[in-house]
């Protein structure tokens, strides 16, 4: 396979990664596989969501979305031409306990101990990954994650699949971002399943990281290696950081979008200044005595999913947003940046700097960069995607990584996202992330110009 290597990006001098340093590239499961019917598979949230019109761009659906389900042999033989040492991927729920807390669906997990045996058996160590966001429908009818039975329940999931995934899978990942499973779907209503509750979102946040713990340590228990929880991080700053009122605005936000996942599990406590919410909103009850011991059960590797920073500034009057619940009187201003095909700002400078922040304020946690990349308006021409600007992005990303190291951060690996382009949420299928192409007419897969130069980058283990 040609590596691409712009000239623009080419220099002089090397940077290298630690030896043993993992590259991957990332999905999830409701974003990729497809079948959506298949093999006893039932409803999730994100099926429901999409099936309400206007919700999902276009009404699209994931019912097919790249055909993993089928292809999968296909695209791990990808993924070993690609040259990925470690493949990233989130098990549907609804897949293996089609009716969320009961019986477990022996082809539901058929399918993953498939896909396990064709990793292994080109050379790419599986990461698997819990929830990434399809919540069985039939716990939602039931509260979903304000309900705190649905933590328990995960814990069942992850004892079962680790009884039959373990003895070949040594990382496992509980949860992936809850901060949009609580925030964007139960606050914001922007994520599955929609709903505008600060309440319900006070309460999910709690029962998702109550079923981190839980969960932990039923893969503890089942003889997982190394454990995890990814959350999406980001430096925060205040527009004007000499003014104390938009100190105290950036200090709410990286509250709301960084301690509150980080502490308990790290801590073992939430933020002083982020338990007042929890009153405010009516949650406050949902915390009890013995959560945060099991929330804090000791993990080995800390995901990291970075794509934006975030500026803020506090203002009279200002409405907040309705994905940071409790944010009234905090404004969002432009920031004058590049951006990449969804309007996020590109700054580099966020990776770098929050890498160093976990290492300072959260010692001894290993850190994993689980998720980052960005999404263009590719074209296909021929057999070729020329996509210079993610080029770009993942090479100013991948320097950023790399000076975080050089400041003592201790980061073990980078995935990419996305493997492929995919299902992207209430985007539909408008927005392309991947390393990969996909024509979702014929479900032909071809690497973009990015795909080639990351092979390029894992050869060398470095820039």
């Amino acid at each position: 396979m040609t590596s691409v290597l712009p000239q623009e990006i080419a220099t002089p001098s090397r940077l290298s990664f630690p030896q043993g340093f993992r590259w991957g590239a990332a999905t999830a499961s409701y974003q990729i596989e497809g079948a959506a019917t298949e093999d006893g598979r039932t409803p999730s949230i994100w099926d429901t969501m999409s099936r309400e019109p206007g919700r999902v761009f276009r009404n699209h659906s994931g019912d097919v979305a790249c055909d993993h389900y089928h292809r999968y042999r296909d695209d791990v033989r990808l993924m070993s031409e690609l040259g990925l040492g470690t493949y990233r991927f989130s098990v549907a729920w609804p897949r293996i306990k089609p009716d969320g807390s009961g019986p477990v669906n022996p082809r539901g997990l058929d399918f993953y101990d498939r896909l396990v045996d064709e990793l292994l058996a080109n050379g790419i160590a599986p990461m698997v990954t819990l929830y990434h966001w399809d919540l069985p429908q039939v716990l939602e009818d039931r509260g979903g994650w304000t309900n705190r039975d649905t933590a328990y329940y995960l814990a069942d999931l992850a004892s079962a699949t680790i009884a039959r995934l373990g003895d070949r899978v040594a990382t496992w990942t509980t949860l992936n971002e809850p901060w949009c499973s609580a925030f964007l779907g139960y606050a914001s209503g922007d994520h599955a399943p929609g709903r505008r509750e600060p309440q319900a979102a006070y309460l999910a946040a709690h029962h998702l990281l109550l079923g981190h713990g839980l969960a932990a340590q039923a893969l503890r228990a089942g003889g997982a290696r190394e454990l995890s929880i990814t959350h999406v991080l980001t430096r925060v700053d205040a527009q004007n950081p000499h003014d104390a009122h938009d100190r105290d605005a950036a200090r709410l936000v990286d509250g709301l979008q960084n301690r509150i996942w980080l502490d308990p599990v790290l801590r073992g406590h939430y933020p002083a200044d982020i338990l007042p919410l929890f009153e405010r909103f009516g949650a406050a009850d949902a915390i009890r005595d013995g959560d945060l011991d099991v929330i804090s059960t000791p993990i080995d590797l800390l995901g990291v999913n970075y794509y934006q920073p975030a500026l803020v500034r506090a203002k009279v009057g200002a409405v907040g947003q309705a994905n940071y619940p409790g944010s009234e009187g905090v404004d969002f201003p432009p920031q004058g940046l590049p951006v990449t095909g969804m309007d996020w700002p590109i700054d580099a400078t966020g990776l770098s700097d929050t890498l160093v922040r976990l290492s300072r304020d959260y010692p001894g946690t290993p850190l994993m960069i689980t998720e980052n990349g960005s999404a263009y308006h590719d074209i296909l021409e021929g057999d070729r995607v020329a996509d210079p600007d993610r080029i770009a992005y993942f090479d100013g990303h991948l320097r950023a990584v790399h000076k975080a190291i050089e400041r003592g951060a201790d980061v073990r690996g980078y995935l990419a996202w996305s493997l492929m382009d995919n299902f992207e949420w209430a985007y539909g299928y408008d927005k392309r992330f991947g390393l990969v192409y996909v024509d979702y007419d014929t479900q032909r897969r071809v690497p973009k110009d990015s795909a080639r130069w990351y092979t390029q980058v894992i050869r060398d283990n470095g820039l």
